[in-house]
């Protein structure tokens, strides 16, 4: 197993950098209006760890947890509805803020539609969305997902009355397979990998995840905190980490907004292989990449994604499966006065790294580099809780380290 600690700085231009105006804070603020119009909607919870701040010799730390996300323990669902919801709005000549959730599944509506069929290929968050989505709307779903992956994930998605199934591929061939069935038979492909003549829906579904970036600017507001001055964003193809990095950048302007990082695992950090190479080209990873972080399991970066991470994000750093454990047990177990936060492999990816950081002295140089210390207000964003429940009692019970 590579153990080792990676990072790339880059500096930007002050001009000629890519737009970020369709992630920004007014657009945002329509995505948050459709989520708001399905029933199970409520802001997830914005945690203060005071305690842990003082801990890791930080100014503050503030995690946005969304396993309390629709009831399905992970933010996937805001990227695959909103998506949803656009090509809903795309085919019948409209605009999505005049269809709210009561409208779409109206007979009206559902008349004029038929019968649709999504497809997407996932390693359980998004697939279960997706899924979700389509169950709400009387619609059906075929959700196909990469070797290794989780049956309880499974068993989830197959819940809300989803075709899905565990393949023997990996995840980006995995899209591949559920682009093919689309072309086949006529499916609509809802997924956040995105190529030439593939950009509407993967985009969509950047947006959707802007919902969970207002809410958090919006709770800091609301108790007067100081904004960050740091974020961290973990990154699989690129969606979440671009979505967000580009709300950041419209809403502060790059010149006054917090230093972005992003985060990847060893095995799978085509990001920050791409953000190393520097040459114009993206940078693939192949094979099984058997991560603990089976959310940010993806070799191929989103194109948009990476446009808006090379043109607006700081840092890009790759970091071994035990940091994510780390992040797990430190959220479970909090320090006195702190609210616990239950988050699975990919969710704690980020918190796991910056107190990692702060805590190892033989990352006195990545501490400096990130320009993290007792001013440092941290956001990070747990995109998950325990949506593989075995696992992550067997990383928080009988624990992850170097030695595995």
């Amino acid at each position: 197993m590579n153990e080792s600690f990676k990072a790339v700085h880059r500096s930007h231009e002050s001009t000629g950098l890519s737009d970020v105006k369709r992630f920004g804070y007014e657009n945002a603020k329509k995505v948050q209006a459709f989520h708001a119009s399905f029933p199970e909607y409520t802001p997830t919870p914005l945690v203060n760890l005071g305690g842990l701040a003082g801990e890791l010799g930080l100014g503050s730390v503030y995690v946005k947890d969304e396993s309390y996300r629709f009831g399905l323990n992970a933010f996937k669902v805001l990227g695959g509805s909103y998506a949803i919801g656009s090509y809903i709005a795309g085919r019948l000549g409209m605009d999505i803020s005049e269809l709210p959730y009561e409208k779409l599944v109206s007979d009206e509506v559902r008349a004029k539609l038929g019968e649709i069929t999504f497809v997407t290929a996932t390693d359980g968050n998004h697939g279960r969305g997706v899924a979700w989505t389509a169950n709400r709307l009387k619609q059906k779903a075929v959700v196909y997902m990469p070797q290794g992956s989780a049956l309880e994930r499974l068993h989830n998605i197959q819940a809300l009355g989803a075709d899905a199934s565990i393949t023997d591929l990996n995840y980006d061939d995995a899209v591949r397979l559920a682009n093919e069935g689309a072309e086949k038979y006529g499916w609509v492909m809802v997924q956040d990998t995105a190529w030439e003549g593939y950009e509407d829906i993967p985009a969509w579904i950047m947006q959707g995840y802007t919902t969970m970036a207002l809410e958090a600017v919006q709770q800091l507001e609301q108790i007067r905190a100081q904004r960050p001055t740091h974020i961290f964003l973990q990154a699989g193809v690129g969606a979440l980490s671009g979505g967000l990095t580009g709300f950041f950048a419209d809403l502060y302007g790059d010149e006054e907004r917090p230093i972005i990082t992003i985060v990847e695992p060893n095995k799978a950090d085509c990001i920050y292989r791409t953000a190393q190479a520097n040459d114009g080209k993206l940078h693939f990873v192949t094979g099984r990449m058997d991560t603990i972080m089976a959310g940010l399991a993806c070799g191929e970066p989103c194109t948009i994604g990476w446009e808006v991470l090379r043109d607006h994000a700081d840092n890009f750093v790759s970091c071994p499966d035990y940091v994510a454990a780390k992040g797990m047990r430190v959220l479970g177990n909090p320090m006195p006065g702190d609210q616990r936060v239950i988050s699975g492999e990919s969710g704690a990816a980020t918190l796991g790294f910056v107190a990692e950081v702060m805590q190892n002295e033989s990352l006195d140089w990545l501490r400096e580099a990130l320009q993290l210390n007792e001013n440092s207000r941290v956001l990070c964003f747990s995109t998950e809780g325990d949506t593989d429940r075995a696992n992550y009692r067997r990383i928080v019970w009988d624990g992850l380290h170097p030695s595995f």
